[in-house]
């Protein structure tokens, strides 16, 4: 569902481009693919968008081009990402996995149409005036997975039969990591439920965040809705202790997978 409405979207993109802009184009139109984390973790989701493709016609190397750009978990590099699309002269962007693509891409290009998926909220992040009405050359998919958390909390609170704590990983160097961790401890207090937040960056930090915890007694652990982390794979120390992703926990409100 999400990804055929993605799909409508990029090609209406594609559809209000000004004749004179597709006449600059390349005789095979190209697409620019900027993602934020790592190709390996995220293969399901490239042969998805180019299924999505080929249903409206597109088909990957017979008339359109595709140009990957992946960030790899370094959300400072997206800007420089971005910029190269834009001298690649790309027809349409697809910026995907967070707000930190799309916000690239825009700062890189306000004459290219570009398409965002997204859990964090476009508006408040300043990619979009409104949900109805976006405006300029941008326009997208998002679940606003962040103003969920509570929700979440709340959900994993009963699962682990109210732990004195919970602990919940953030990644410092994602652009919506203060929203985050405000809304963490914001959703603890409503709760009466004590949250230690921790913090990592690298695999090494995930490994020892994880460890951390069940040595504090940490008896649930929630994971950022962060693309970096899909590329990597907590600690197994030994415990029995509950794992639950911010995304799972969407998905289970929204009763959808």
């Amino acid at each position: 569902m999400r990804r055929r409405r993605f799909i409508t979207l990029l090609g209406g993109a594609a559809a209000a481009w000004p004749l004179a802009a597709r006449a600059q184009q390349a005789a095979m139109p190209v697409v620019g693919f900027l993602h934020s984390a790592s190709p390996e973790p995220f293969a399901s989701a490239v042969v998805a968008f180019r299924q999505g493709l080929s249903e409206t016609g597109y088909i990957e190397g017979q008339n359109v081009a595709i140009e990957y750009r992946w960030a790899e978990g370094q959300y400072d590099r997206l800007p420089a990402l971005a910029a190269d699309l834009v001298r690649r002269e790309v027809a349409v962007i697809a910026a995907i996995a967070g707000n930190a693509p799309a916000q690239a891409a825009k700062a890189a290009t306000s004459s290219i149409p570009i398409v965002f998926v997204s859990g964090g909220d476009p508006v408040s992040a300043g990619l979009i005036a409104s949900l109805n009405r976006p405006g300029g050359n941008i326009t997208g998919v998002s679940w606003i997975a962040t103003v969920l958390v509570p929700k979440q909390l709340e959900l994993l609170r009963r699962l682990a039969r109210n732990p004195a704590v919970i602990g919940a990983l953030v990644n410092p160097s994602y652009p919506d990591h203060d929203f985050q961790v405000r809304e963490l401890e914001e959703a603890g207090a409503a709760l009466g439920q004590k949250v230690d937040v921790v913090r990592a960056a690298t695999a090494h930090d995930i490994d020892r965040a994880a460890v951390s915890l069940v040595q504090q007694g940490a008896g649930a652990l929630m994971v950022a809705n962060d693309p970096f982390f899909a590329g990597h794979k907590l600690a197994k120390p030994r415990s029995d202790r509950i794992v639950v992703e911010f995304s799972a926990l969407k998905s289970a409100t929204s009763g959808r997978r």
